[in-house]
């Protein structure tokens, strides 16, 4: 019984270190809060004053002033390369635009063109149906002759343009118009019509 109440005694007193807590640490926290919170109130920067401080202390102020001078030429060549790179960027963004540019040019030229061509050859397809009812009204014309009037003419053109009139002719109205020409030149062209079938 005598050892439960000396260990009953022991535990509740406290130790050292608890009695340097509660008497110093925690009060000293206390005092601390309490100062930041009027300083603060009061408008002054508490951290500013510190600076100030740790500035006129020799051994502080070179160790700080060490690392600011460190991280201020670590963040000036990050600024550097920053800068270089948006350079770089920008450069590369203005190539591509003109070339986007140059491409859309191009396009429209394309587009010109082919509107050009394609006008082009209405305009050559509408001067070829022209072309077939002109010559279609010749070869009609000549049918209509008399084949006496035609032979004549017929031979007076040059071989190409008869054999192409004469193939394009009946054969009926050919009979008859190849009867109204010398026979020499009947032959020439029975021939050449004969090849062109060929």
């Amino acid at each position: 019984m005598e050892k439960t109440l000396k260990n009953q005694k022991t535990e509740k007193e406290p130790g050292i270190f608890h009695r340097f807590i509660f008497w110093f640490i925690i009060p000293l926290l206390f005092a601390l809060f309490l100062a930041l919170l009027i300083a603060s109130v009061a408008g002054v920067n508490v951290f500013q004053k510190a600076k100030e401080f740790s500035d006129n202390v020799p051994i502080l102020s070179n160790m700080f002033d060490e690392k600011e001078k460190a991280n201020v030429l670590e963040y000036e060549e990050k600024i550097v390369n920053l800068d270089a790179e948006i350079q770089n960027k920008n450069a590369q963004i203005d190539q591509l635009k003109s070339q986007l540019e140059k491409n859309e040019n191009e396009k429209e030229r394309f587009l010109l063109e082919k509107q050009r061509l394609e006008q082009t050859i209405d305009e050559l397809m509408q001067m070829r149906d022209e072309n077939k009812r002109a010559f279609k009204e010749i070869v009609t014309t000549y049918e209509a002759m008399a084949p006496k009037n035609a032979a004549p003419i017929i031979l007076e053109m040059n071989d190409e343009e008869a054999v192409k009139i004469l193939s394009n002719i009946g054969t009926e109205s050919l009979a008859k118009i190849l009867e109204k020409m010398p026979p020499e030149k009947a032959a020439k062209y029975l021939e050449k019509l004969a090849a062109k079938t060929e």
